[in-house]
């Protein structure tokens, strides 16, 4: 068919960089940044974590085509920060919000896997109750 090959998605053609800069020379303190193999899921994101920064005036970011899996964002700062130390301090702020991200649904994993437990041990069940006719209603009364 005429559909790209699966890999085409993550590997990175020969010669290219993940992250390519071209400094703006009409507008101060801009840059356009290519990134190769992401698509609008990073781009996104990527750009409201730099508008939460204030050293940043402006950051959108666009997908040239569909069918090329890579996207172009735009930074422009205010003078005193260069545009790749916005994106870069962004990246590493989303690098660490992820981290929490995943620290919190972890806790929240065994904290739930240990209430389940202890209430299975507090109250005697017996998962063979789960396999029950489903016309026999179960209720957990505690008196």
């Amino acid at each position: 068919m005429n559909a790209p090959d699966r890999f085409e998605l993550f590997v990175i053609p020969e010669g290219r960089k993940k992250v390519e800069m071209e400094v703006d020379t009409k507008i101060p303190n801009a840059a356009t940044f290519a990134i190769e193999r992401e698509d609008h899921t990073l781009g996104n994101i990527l750009r409201g974590q730099l508008l939460k920064d204030p050293r940043v005036l402006f950051a959108g970011y666009k997908v040239p085509h569909p069918l090329e899996h890579n996207f172009l964002i735009k930074v422009q700062t205010v003078p005193g920060t260069s545009p790749g130390k916005a994106l870069k301090d962004a990246t590493s702020e989303l690098i660490s919000e992820v981290n929490a991200l995943k620290n919190k649904f972890d806790m929240e994993v065994i904290r739930h896997r240990t209430f389940e437990d202890a209430k299975a041990s507090q109250s005697g069940y017996d998962d063979s109750m789960n396999n029950m006719d489903p016309h026999h209603s179960v209720m957990d009364v505690d008196f």
